[in-house]
């Protein structure tokens, strides 16, 4: 094999172990969105508001609460990170789902930086729900 893991970023091999697509970037707003191009638009747009986005992290179609845990977890080992974006539109991804991981994770690593969420398509009210009642 040609891939010599000691070259590569710690934290993106954590994500990979997941099936997370992360790269680390020198900004302080971590993202986590699901599909390539809303991670592109979510970073654009973070930075036309003259914030620079901490990474490009995209939880795919398949994220579980583990999953997004997982994300959190990355996202937040980065001590730059001073507030973290959500963008999550759910056709595959279901919105309830990414809300069940956003509340564990929260827990789990005892969220102390800001956090914004977007969510909308699939299931989106029992997501609102959730988050609203967590």
């Amino acid at each position: 094999e040609l891939r010599d893991e000691t070259e590569e970023d710690p934290m993106e091999l954590e994500a990979s172990k997941y099936d997370l697509a992360y790269i680390k970037l020198d900004g302080d707003i971590g993202c986590m969105v699901n599909g390539a191009g809303l991670a592109m638009a979510t970073m654009d747009i973070i930075k036309l508001n003259g914030m620079f986005p901490a990474n490009f992290l995209d939880v795919g179609g398949g994220a579980n609460k583990e999953k997004v845990t997982a994300a959190f977890k990355i996202i937040l080992s980065d001590p730059a990170v001073k507030g973290i974006l959500v963008n999550i539109f759910g056709g595959i991804m279901r919105c309830d789902i990414i809300a069940e991981g956003i509340v564990a994770a929260a827990k789990e690593v005892n969220l102390a930086v800001p956090l914004v969420v977007r969510l909308e398509g699939t299931n989106v009210q029992q997501g609102k729900d959730i988050l609203a009642n967590s």
